[in-house]
């Protein structure tokens, strides 16, 4: 599904973020990305969203070659994706139910097919009851509980998350973990950066691929039982 082929990313005016890395994602897979901050691990997720290009090397999603493919293909690429960022990015002037609207507003999908999947996904995180609050109402946990319901409300085929945890206490990252396992045993592809997955302990039944970065490259890549 996702494929990196010694991939390098320099940005200009500044040192490569990654250099000649190489990895397969199949479908369905939960897979960790750690290392340190600045390892890299933004980087790798902007490149497997088709956000970011490569310098050199080939990314593939779905045997299609991010690089060779023009600008006005890659918003139909990144469909298949559903991003949770750590600061949220919410739409702090719109209510719960508005803010998870976005997306298929985007997409042209409005009327009561809009509504029912926007009320399943608020559903899904157990937000249903404050469709109608304001994000700023909301405690951390549930913001990023928002984000993620904005997320998968295209139903995404792969779902990307850049330290969705890191701004949150033990019980609310454990229940923002627990919501990635569930849509990861429906078949989703779920890939999260973060500092330390073997320390969630949460997931320790969970089989999963763990790809660890430092300072750019690609160090380990494993399956955690």
């Amino acid at each position: 599904m996702i494929t990196f082929d010694n991939v390098t990313k320099r940005y200009p005016g500044s040192h490569e973020a990654l250099t000649n890395v190489s990895f397969t994602i199949n479908q369905g897979e939960l897979v960790y990305v750690t290392g340190h901050s600045g390892a890299g691990k933004s980087t790798l997720l902007k490149l497997m969203a088709a956000i970011e290009r490569p310098t050199t090397g080939t990314v593939l999603i779905n045997n299609q070659n991010v690089s060779k493919l023009k600008s006005g293909t890659l918003p139909y690429v990144r469909r298949k994706f559903g991003l949770v960022f750590q600061d949220h990015k919410l739409l702090y002037d719109r209510n719960c139910y508005h803010n998870v609207a976005l997306p298929l507003s985007i997409n042209g999908i409005t009327g009561q097919d809009a509504g029912k999947r926007i009320r399943a996904a608020l559903d899904k995180v157990r937000l249903l009851d404050k469709e109608k609050a304001m994000p700023i109402t909301l405690s951390g946990g549930e913001q990023q509980r928002l984000a993620i319901a904005r997320a998968v409300v295209s139903r995404p085929s792969i779902l990307i998350a850049d330290e969705p945890t890191g701004n949150l206490d033990k019980v609310y990252a454990a229940d923002i973990l627990q919501l990635f396992n569930a849509f990861q045993q429906v078949g989703v592809t779920v890939i999260i950066a973060t500092h330390d997955a073997l320390g969630n302990s949460q997931n320790e039944h969970v089989s999963s691929k763990i790809l660890h970065l430092n300072q750019g490259r690609l160090v380990k890549a494993e399956v955690a039982v």
